[in-house]
C-alpha cells in the first residue's frame, strides 16, 4: 500500500463549509471523486478539487501509479488561523467578525494491480 498526499493551507473558507464537500469524496476512487467535486455546487468542492488534482499528480510522479488505481484514503479539513475583524454597530459599539481559514489534506492510496 503506497500513499501520496497533498496539502493546501490557509484557504479562505470556513472548515465547517468545506467539510460538506470533503464528505462527498471520502473513500471513493479518484475518477468518481473528481466528478463529484466538478459537478458539486459547493464552493469547497472547487477548492478541494485543486488539492485532489495535486495529490493525483504527486502519486503519478512519485509512486509511478496510474490514475485508475488510485483511491481517496483520507480527506481532512482542519481549521487554520482566524482573521479577526470588527464591524461597527449602533451607539459606537462594535461586534467581532471572524474570517475563518482552513487547511486541506488529501491522502491517496495506490492499489496494486
Amino acid at each position: 500500500m503506497q500513499l501520496a498526499r497533498a496539502c493546501t493551507r490557509y484557504v479562505r473558507i470556513s472548515p465547517r463549509k468545506a467539510r460538506y464537500a470533503a464528505d462527498l469524496i471520502r473513500g471513493l476512487p479518484v475518477e468518481q471523486a473528481s466528478l463529484q467535486l466538478l459537478y458539486s455546487k459547493l464552493r469547497g468542492g472547487r477548492l478541494l478539487k485543486k488539492t485532489l488534482d495535486s495529490a493525483v499528480a504527486n502519486a503519478e510522479t512519485q509512486l509511478d501509479a496510474r490514475r485508475e488505481t488510485l483511491k481517496v484514503h483520507e480527506v481532512r479539513v482542519d481549521p487554520g488561523p482566524i482573521l479577526r475583524r470588527s464591524k461597527p454597530r449602533s451607539k459606537g459599539s462594535s461586534v467581532p467578525v471572524n474570517k475563518r481559514t482552513s487547511h486541506f489534506t488529501i491522502v491517496l492510496m495506490a492499489e496494486k494491480g
